[in-house]
């Protein structure tokens, strides 16, 4: 089974609505799905409401999701993490012991990076929703194919 996490700074706006369109495009019976945050100022919260909104609008049930933080096991546990941006980037690498653990980390959006929506309005989480949405999609379908599920 292939292990992906994926992380933000809470884990209640951004990396639960990545955990819910990952969760969408990929078969569970292939692929492990989850998600962290590297501070700890929510653990145990469910996703912003405006987070599960969006994503209820679009199908997607993130209402059970509970925030955690990322700690250095995740990187023996998760094949792939994916980071929201280049801060959520620095800080995961921080507890990387070495370059395998490393190079496991990306973007999840290529070069750029989500923006935080946490202080804006409900515009602002569906924007970022469909960004996300749009760059799983493809992640989703080059896992898929790399796999050959």
């Amino acid at each position: 089974m292939y292990k992906i996490l994926v992380v933000c700074l809470g884990n209640i706006c951004r990396s639960p609505l990545a955990e819910g369109i990952l969760k969408n495009y990929l078969p569970e019976e292939h692929f492990f799905i989850d998600s962290a945050g590297t501070g700890d100022y929510h653990i145990g919260d469910p996703p912003d409401r405006r987070s599960i909104q969006i994503a209820k609008q679009n199908n997607i049930d993130i209402s059970t999701q509970k925030a955690r933080q990322f700690t250095k096991e995740d990187f023996s546990k998760f094949n792939l993490i994916y980071v929201m941006d280049k801060s959520n980037y620095q800080n995961v690498l921080k507890l990387s012991t070495n370059k395998e653990d490393s190079k496991k980390v990306k973007l999840i959006l290529g070069d750029k990076e989500v923006p935080d929506p946490y202080h804006g309005d409900l515009n602002d989480f569906e924007y970022v929703y469909n960004l996300l949405d749009k760059d799983i999609k493809k992640i989703s379908q080059k896992l898929v194919t790399e796999f050959d599920i």
